[in-house]
């Protein structure tokens, strides 16, 4: 199997998304968008409870999610951008009821347990072969996608780097998936 890719093309951004609100999928529109706009491991991101994202004493979502991630055992503070509270929005009023101590993306199965990472990946892989994305797309390419975008924006490398708790550059240009076509897209804008 080889190395998972981030979804370069904005449309299929948008496409990918979009296949879970069609579906009326509200908890998987949720995990996608939030994975995509906070560059979140997948288990960090299943993890999450409601009083990670809200702010029940006020009414109002968090401006940053605070969490020590798993792989690394680091601190990592999170801006929630608007399309990521957009998206839990819209989860949250789809729920009867949340309280902080819910798990965001409950599983159907136990009490308040979050879906595992293998049922991510189907969800995923699913939408995947349904809207014939190319390339290798799993629940890591999510991360990769914003990285990905960031870059295409102009973010530096050295902050994406940051970002991610990379500890070099190398591993954030390979993460990052640059193929020959973003390297001809730099030279066929330039014309000096």
């Amino acid at each position: 199997m080889g190395k998972t890719q981030p979804i370069k093309n904005p449309a299929d951004v948008k496409r990918f998304k979009e296949y879970f609100l069609r579906k009326k999928q509200i908890r998987n529109y949720a995990m996608v968008t939030l994975a995509i706009n906070t560059s979140l491991r997948i288990g960090d991101l299943l993890r999450l409870k409601w009083g990670d994202v809200y702010n029940f004493k006020i009414t109002q979502y968090k401006e940053h999610i605070a969490i020590i991630e798993q792989k690394t055992n680091k601190h990592n503070i999170i801006a929630l951008n608007h399309e990521a509270k957009r998206a839990l929005e819209l989860l949250r009023a789809s729920l009867l009821s949340v309280s902080e101590n819910d798990c965001i993306f409950k599983s159907r199965v136990g009490d308040n347990r979050p879906i595992g990472r293998i049922c991510a990946f189907r969800i995923i892989k699913e939408a995947v072969n349904d809207l014939n994305l190319e390339g290798i797309i799993s629940c890591h390419s999510l991360r990769k996608t914003f990285g990905y975008h960031a870059w295409k924006k102009g973010v530096p490398p050295a902050l994406i780097m940051s970002i991610y708790n990379h500890s070099s550059i190398e591993i954030t240009k390979r993460y990052l998936s640059i193929d020959q076509d973003d390297k001809d897209e730099v030279f066929l804008k330039m014309n000096l």
